[in-house]
């Protein structure tokens, strides 16, 4: 029977990495806000809000 498994040499997260740990509820929260706000420069963001609740789905 194989030791305790090192998860750091597994295949890594398919959550974006720039994304802060949120739940669903919060990432809906702020990707309203940031389309709401309807400012180009966040774009990033809201990519990656979306993103992230891709993966959710999925």
């Amino acid at each position: 029977m194989p030791d305790v498994l090192d998860r750091s040499e597994m295949a890594p997260s398919i959550l974006p990495a720039d994304v802060p740990e949120l739940s669903d509820d919060e990432c809906l929260a702020c990707l309203a806000r940031a389309v709401e706000a309807h400012d180009s420069a966040r774009l990033d963001e809201v990519a990656a809000l979306i993103g992230r609740l891709a993966v959710t789905i999925e």
